[in-house]
């Protein structure tokens, strides 16, 4: 897959209804992005934190977090999706998650998508953006979601 990015301005976002995106980098989720994901966020299911509980699951090994490898969106979707010329940009929400394949530490993931719909909502556009995370090497994707974005002028 040869990567693409889509820079357009606020103004130009209707134009891009259709348009694909993507694919962004590879990037290692690694043990210690694991440790302090559960830390934060209180999840501390074995099955992300201990190496032996983690080897008698049908996984085999710690992954990571679902919740950690759709919050990694940001950076990936920073690389290869910008809007300029606004004002502000929300994520309003996610219309659709699913996590298909699980993650395992050390694994390697990027992402793409493609613009679904845009909407005006008076002073700026709702974009709805489905992406796919990938894992190397892996069929399955890690992680599919509907991103709903808004960005004003």
């Amino acid at each position: 897959m040869t990567a693409t990015a889509v820079s357009v301005t606020i103004d130009e976002l209707p134009d891009l209804e259709g348009a694909t995106f993507g694919p962004s980098s590879w990037r290692e989720i690694t043990q210690d992005e694991v440790n302090l994901y559960a830390k934060v966020s209180g999840d501390d299911n074995p099955i992300h934190l201990d190496a032996d509980f983690a080897a008698s699951t049908p996984f085999g090994t710690r992954i990571a977090h679902g919740l950690l490898t759709l919050s990694l969106v940001v950076p990936h979707m920073r690389e290869i999706f910008k809007v300029t010329g606004v004002g502000m940009g929300i994520n309003y929400g996610m219309n659709r998650v699913r996590f298909p394949a699980p993650v395992p530490v050390g694994a390697r993931v990027r992402v793409h998508g493609h613009i679904k719909s845009v909407t005006d909502i008076g002073g700026g556009w709702q974009v709805e953006v489905p992406v796919t995370f990938e894992i190397e090497g892996v069929e399955k994707p890690a992680c599919v979601a509907e991103l709903v974005l808004r960005y004003y002028k």
